[in-house]
């Protein structure tokens, strides 16, 4: 249901910025000794209590204006004014950065769901996607798994599911043909499906360690007149063990360009230095699809509260707070604001420390690489993250948590100041992924299941939190916020005071995370 924001649920939402705001002007002012002491007192303020109530907050703008929080909706607008107003309040330097960008969309949004038994909806984009080369149109058909090996074997392309003409021996004309990826091209297992029938075909990833998700996109090497869809092996798995499920696809391969409105909010603290400014940014919009309270609320709520506690302090270095628009069309409010700025300005910046997904149902408390010390992806950081690195493992350790690396993959908005050399570092709690049974013995939670189930769902709401987690890393990112901020010489240690950066060796790529395609593949 689509609700409208009526004059009585805006005096709520009112009532309840009024309720969190005098936590702006009730905190103790910090003398600027540079030392622990400072950093103790603003964790010690910091609740995941309080950082709660604004994911409730931004949860209710969604809930009120269509269940999104996308760039150009009222719920994105609203979050915007609520961060932006608190800060005012509080007494930060405030600037509202406006921008503006397109992207191509589908006119029609794509659908792929079981409508017997048990109706499901299978979220585009995570669970499946249209081939390249599919028919168009909307299909509705029984589902009949071909030659299909679950358990997955050992290796790849244990599967030879639709390769052969005989796969198909007693397969009904006009199902819907559930094939296993493995051993042959996509489109001659689309070609042996046609030729048996089939109305359509599922693929789906074979199964084995990185065959498992939706991570390519069937190329079948010309147009098909039967739709073709790729999904996950999970939902493969679900399928074929589903007697008489029936499956409905609608597809239309027409787009369009969509121009959208967007804005960063920034808000700088009226003391410190600014030739070493600590910079902490987390994106403010969610995917058109829900409400984003973990994805990325959840960074949101904890970076405004530890803004809110520091903001009677006195930082030795000046702390700049980053609110982005458009991360999940691909890092632009980020972007824009790193584009903006002078080369000195960019040699100002001491560091920069990410927050997104901070608090997913079935957390893992991960840590930005920025040594490569876990060997994988793209590299370390630019120079002075490994020690952003070390500073946020010796908060964990700590507290004796456990703690992994995870790595600039590019996926969030550190991309931008990494491609100009800036520090970086961040923490993430797990997007779409699945907890594996080793990282379920360090920290509990399930394994086989993604750290966020509801990831760019409408059930990423207030009920898709981790209270531990959130709580945990407010107070790591207050910690670090403090480090830096109450102490110039630790800061110096990241970075020296407006020195250029170095561009790092391999800029990091960015990704598009709601609309691009994973790379086409032929088999």
């Amino acid at each position: 249901m689509r609700h409208r924001l009526g004059k009585s649920s805006i005096g709520a939402i009112l009532a309840a910025a009024v309720l969190v705001a005098p936590l702006a002007v009730t905190g103790t002012a910090y003398a600027d000794h540079g030392g622990q002491n400072e950093v103790r007192k603003l964790v010690e303020a910091v609740k995941g209590s309080n950082v709660k109530k604004h994911l409730r907050v931004l949860d209710a703008f969604a809930k009120f204006t269509g269940g999104t929080r996308v760039d150009g909706s009222r719920g994105f607008e609203l979050s915007k004014d609520y961060v932006a107003g608190l800060l005012r309040l509080a007494g930060y330097k405030v600037t509202v950065q406006n921008f503006e960008f397109q992207s191509e969309e589908y006119k029609t949004k794509p659908t792929l769901e079981r409508v017997s038994p048990n109706p499901k909806v299978y979220p585009f984009g995570l669970d499946w996607i249209p081939a390249l080369g599919s028919a168009d149109g909307t299909f509705t058909a029984p589902v009949q798994p071909v030659d299909v090996v679950i358990p997955p074997g050992p290796t790849p392309n244990s599967s030879s599911s639709g390769c052969e003409a005989a796969d198909f021996a007693g397969f009904t004309a006009g199902n819907f043909a559930l094939i296993q990826r493995g051993t042959c091209n996509f489109s001659v297992k689309v070609a042996n499906a046609k030729a048996a029938g089939a109305a359509g075909v599922v693929l789906f990833n074979e199964g084995q360690p990185g065959r498992d998700e939706v991570d390519l996109r069937p190329d079948l090497g010309g147009q098909a007149d039967i739709p073709v869809v790729f999904t996950s092996f999970y939902e493969g798995r679900d399928l074929a063990s589903t007697p008489g499920a029936t499956v409905k696809i609608a597809f239309s391969g027409e787009t369009e360009i969509k121009t959208y409105p967007s804005f960063n909010v920034l808000a700088e603290t009226r003391k410190g230095r600014t030739d070493n400014v600590v910079v902490l940014g987390g994106h403010l919009d969610s995917v058109e699809d829900g409400p984003g309270i973990n994805d990325n609320g959840a960074g949101v709520g904890a970076l405004l509260e530890v803004a809110l506690r520091m903001a009677t302090t006195k930082p030795a270095n000046a702390v700049r707070f980053a609110f982005w628009g458009g991360e999940e069309f691909g890092l632009l409010g980020a972007q824009h604001y790193v584009n903006s700025l002078t080369e000195q300005e960019r040699a100002n910046i001491g560091l920069y420390l990410n927050y997104d997904m901070i608090a997913s149902p079935n957390y893992i408390y991960s840590i930005y690489d920025g040594d490569n010390s876990d060997g994988v992806g793209s590299g370390p950081g630019p120079e002075g993250s490994a020690q952003i690195e070390k500073d946020f493992e010796a908060f964990y350790t700590s507290r004796k948590l456990a703690f992994r690396g995870t790595d600039f993959d590019g996926r969030s908005d550190y991309g931008p100041f990494i491609e100009v050399g800036i520090p970086s570092g961040g923490l993430f709690t797990g997007a779409e992924q699945r907890k594996t049974a080793a990282e379920a013995a360090l920290f509990g939670g399930t394994a086989g299941m993604r750290y966020d189930p509801c990831y760019h769902q409408g059930c990423d709401d207030i009920k898709n939190i981790s209270d531990t987690a959130l709580d945990v890393n407010a107070d790591a990112i207050a910690t670090l916020a403090g480090l830096y901020a109450f102490d110039a010489a630790k800061l110096d240690s990241v970075h020296v005071a407006g020195k250029p950066h170095q561009t790092a060796p391999a800029a990091t790529a960015r990704t598009a995370r709601q609309h691009e395609m994973p790379a086409a593949a032929a088999s």
